[in-house]
């Protein structure tokens, strides 16, 4: 299993009450599954995803990815495992507006210090935004693209480090069917070819269907769970 999760609790105090965001939820997800995380707003769901993709933190229970415990790691070694083992897909695409299609999408390369020589970045880039269909705005900037294009670039920089798990809030959301279908081929793609793990927030009943392993919250418990 590359995450499992046992009797996890998120408990928020607001003021003399205590919200209960998620309530004892156990969970695996094994190596190169595709794993869609719906529910109802309110359910959790976000909160999941956050803890899962180590920004936030959880009140008790035990949280282990690749094999590593995480309990009590300081914020330096939450970003080193954040950088060495996930990508993020952001429903609001964190573009940098200064950098154009191709800085955006290396970036992350040069900051992992995973993607070798200059020659072995600009390749890898260059086969992601052929992927994406956007080859021919590499040298645009986010200003000059459409909301679309831009979650297309967003989908890029999260795969270019080949992380093991990619973590996706509602990555569809802002794009037409047909774009929509592309990009989730695409990463139905990269999910067979490098085996990287996808977990999807998502109200899209077509990433349900493409996944392998579909997780329903509702009111911070695990209502049900189905493996295609």
């Amino acid at each position: 299993m590359i995450i499992k999760i046992q009797d996890l609790w998120k408990i928020y105090p607001m003021g003399a009450v205590e919200v209960q965001a998620l309530k004892g939820v156990s969970l695996e997800i094994a190596e190169g599954e595709f794993v869609s995380v719906a529910g109802p707003s309110g359910s959790g769901k976000t909160t999941l995803m956050n803890i899962i993709g180590l920004i936030d933190s959880f009140s008790r229970g035990t949280l282990i990815i690749t094999n590593q415990e995480i309990v009590n790691k300081n914020r330096r070694e939450l970003a080193r495992l954040r950088r060495e083992l996930l990508g993020f897909i952001f429903q609001s695409f964190n573009l940098l507006p200064v950098l154009n299609v191709f800085e955006n999408v290396e970036l992350p390369l040069i900051i992992s210090g995973k993607g070798g020589s200059k020659a072995e970045r600009r390749d890898r880039v260059n086969y992601l935004l052929e992927e994406v269909g956007l080859a021919d705005r590499r040298t645009h900037i986010p200003a000059e693209l459409s909301g679309g294009q831009q979650q297309r670039v967003a989908i890029a920089r999260a795969l270019v480090t080949k992380p093991r798990i990619v973590i996706a809030d509602e990555p569809t959301a802002n794009l037409d069917s047909q774009t929509g279908e592309k990009v989730l081929s695409l990463m139905k793609k990269i999910n067979r070819e490098e085996k990287t793990t996808f977990i999807f927030s998502t109200h899209d009943p077509e990433i349900w269907q493409m996944a392998d392993h579909v997780v329903f919250l509702q009111d911070g418990l695990i209502k049900s769970e189905q493996r295609h």
